[in-house]
């Protein structure tokens, strides 16, 4: 069934403009100038938006895609700016000057057992020394594993007990 432009609009609701640009995506089929297929456009119509309709969800997916896609861009230009401006860091490198600093505090207690000895000279038997050095280095080995940490800690009444005898001498 032929129908010109106006008249096909008009009975779907659409202006004419949009008859035109539905000719143009292939929906609204052109039989003519300024005539159209009506039944065939009227069905290819009602399929596009039953599509679109379908599609929505999709879309839905697609906006909510690229606002995530736009935050995570930001979110990296706001961690850009903030590196360029000292405020942020690499994790490498605070994990490598933290393994420098510890490797140090590590050679820094080793070395007490040494310069006790010195500095005491004969005031202190090699058996005390020895117990300072095993004491340091139980620490040491506490500090480095964790879940070991807990037994090697004293107990409440074990370091006071401690502190005490430590006052009494």
């Amino acid at each position: 069934m032929e129908m010109k432009q106006a008249a096909l609009a008009a009975l779907m609701g659409l202006s004419t403009r949009r008859i035109s640009q539905l000719s143009e995506e292939g929906i609204a089929v052109r039989v003519g100038p300024g005539t159209f297929d009506a039944a065939v456009t009227i069905q290819n119509y009602i399929r596009h938006i039953t599509g679109k309709a379908g599609s929505r969800e999709s879309n839905l997916d697609l906006n909510a895609e690229k606002a995530r896609l736009a935050k995570e861009q930001a979110d990296g230009q706001a961690m850009k700016n903030a590196q360029l401006r000292g405020e942020l860091v690499e994790a490498d490198a605070v994990a490598q000057e933290w393994e420098s600093i510890i490797a140090d505090v590590r050679s820094a207690m080793l070395a007490i057992p040494g310069r006790i000895r010195r500095r005491a000279g004969g005031a202190l038997d090699a058996a005390a020394i020895t117990i300072v050095d095993h004491e340091i280095r139980e620490a040491l080995t506490a500090l480095a594993e964790p879940d070991a940490n807990q037994a090697a800690r004293p107990s409440e009444g074990e370091a006071a007990a401690e502190n005490e005898a430590l006052e009494m001498d």
